[in-house]
């Protein structure tokens, strides 16, 4: 029996400070160059040749101001602050590139799907069929209120809205061209047949939508769709839309239980357990020997700013941790933030002594730290006990985090049969799942596509 092969995306975000904050500080760190369109290509070119199956790009709408009630630490630390698009990135890495994916994160409560869709499907035809889309639906009340909200909606309305908008979506990508509605017949002088072209109307609660697409179809049409919602409406929404979910547990025990869940909703929506991949965020210290990643970490510890980590948790509950001493219990109630998050803090009694000592390494990640041998170790075990099917590395020092995981630990997962050697052709979704280039006809997203007669 084949073994199962590990998936891998880079976790970045246009910005600074991601998520194992304090270390741009470091003086071989480039982090600081994020608005240098060469430090986002050689990204790309670093990672292909580490057979990566993306690059994950993550994005917030909205500034960290709960922890002490202000953005002072946010913007000192710079803690996804500054942040630039991560949609613009993705042209000019897509052309050095040939087969690394992009997952780009587009927080759907701000933008109209009548747009969202036609910029989706440009940066598929741009990257061949390599695009896909992080779904959030926001959890910051500064977001809110920056686009001119009196407040978020509650947490589980959010996922409502999403669901229309996913609706709107699938008409938009799926229903509005056929499949041979593009004829590009220069004699005829026809390039488009407009009996094959159809107008999506749309009256839900949240949205109304009267038009036609503004794309032809792009080689998958809808992009590969990410998702990171926990809790119970999380994944149900994910169990319906998701073809790739990202998790960030404390431990193998709780992500063995989210991965078990997962399955079961997949399969009471009518899809298959293995419909949807699971990542998981980790932060990987490799050396040439257990000794030299120990001092490397030991030398990562010396730039690491918990307190920045700690802001950015904060943000994630809705808590000010300031406000409590060290061993204080925390009152987690009532918070309209990230609800998984919240949840796990609370069943664990996270206090902000107990915080402070996880985020030793600016992130909430755990950290997998030991020679090559020593790291392939842990994250096969997270694969087998765990039922994840690949990992989420988050950055440290850039770009060495990196090139030191693709010349270390890539040639142990390979000489144990457990990571690719090269890259399957074909779209994103076909490398990751082994199958079409198009949402397959148990995903809802078929549901809209029959009208216009596209094949399944």
């Amino acid at each position: 029996m084949a073994k199962k092969q590990i998936l891998l995306n880079a976790f970045n975000m246009n910005c600074v400070g991601h998520i194992n904050h304090g270390l741009w500080a470091h003086p071989r760190d480039r982090s600081v160059d994020y608005r240098q369109l060469s430090y986002w290509t050689d990204l790309a070119r670093t990672l292909e040749r580490g057979l990566f199956d993306g690059l994950f790009l993550a994005d917030i709408v909205g500034v960290y101001d709960v922890y002490q009630r202000n953005v002072d630490v946010t913007l000192r630390e710079s803690i996804q602050l500054p942040v630039n698009d991560p949609t613009l990135l993705v042209s000019a890495m897509a052309a050095v590139t040939g087969h690394l994916g992009f997952g780009v994160t587009v927080n759907l409560t701000y933008e109209q799907p009548y747009l969202l869709a036609r910029r989706f499907s440009t940066l598929d035809h741009l990257t061949g069929g390599r695009i896909g889309w992080n779904i959030v639906t926001g959890y910051l009340d500064s977001a809110a209120r920056a686009m001119g909200l009196a407040e978020q909606l509650p947490h589980d309305e959010r996922y409502d809205r999403a669901d229309e908008y996913l609706e709107v979506l699938y008409k938009l990508w799926e229903g509005s061209w056929e499949a041979d509605a593009v004829l590009r017949d220069r004699a005829a002088r026809v390039y488009a047949d407009p009996a094959r072209v159809h107008r999506v109307r749309h009256a839900g609660r949240y949205y109304n939508v009267d038009g036609y697409h503004l794309a032809e179809p792009s080689p998958q049409r809808t992009p590969v769709l990410f998702q990171a919602g926990s809790s119970g409406r999380g994944q149900r929404f994910a169990a319906r839309h998701a073809e790739c979910v990202f998790i960030s547990p404390l431990n193998r025990e709780a992500a063995r239980e989210t991965v078990r869940t997962l399955r079961e909703q997949l399969v009471q929506a009518g899809r298959r357990p293995d419909d949807v991949k699971v990542f998981l965020g980790a932060a990987v210290v490799p050396g040439a020997s257990e000794r030299e990643a120990r001092e490397k970490y030991a030398d990562y510890l010396h730039y690491a700013s918990r307190e920045a980590g700690l802001a950015h948790f904060a943000a994630g509950t809705g808590i000010d941790y300031a406000q409590y001493d060290l061993d204080e219990p925390i009152d987690y109630a009532g918070g309209n933030a990230i609800e998984s998050v919240s949840r796990t803090a609370q069943r664990h009694g996270l206090t902000r002594r107990r915080l402070l000592q996880m985020l030793e390494l600016g992130g909430r990640y755990p950290a997998i730290v030991g020679s090559a041998a020593q790291v392939a170790d842990e994250l096969q075990a997270w694969v087998d006990e765990t039922g994840v099917d690949g990992f989420n590395l988050s950055r440290t020092v850039v770009p060495e985090s990196y090139e030191d995981f693709i010349e270390l630990v890539v040639p142990e997962l390979q000489n144990r049969g457990i990571y690719k050697t090269a890259y399957a052709e074909g779209t994103l979704r076909r490398k990751l799942t082994g199958e079409g280039d198009l949402l397959p006809s148990r995903h809802v997203a078929s549901t809209f596509r029959a009208a216009a007669g596209v094949p399944a």
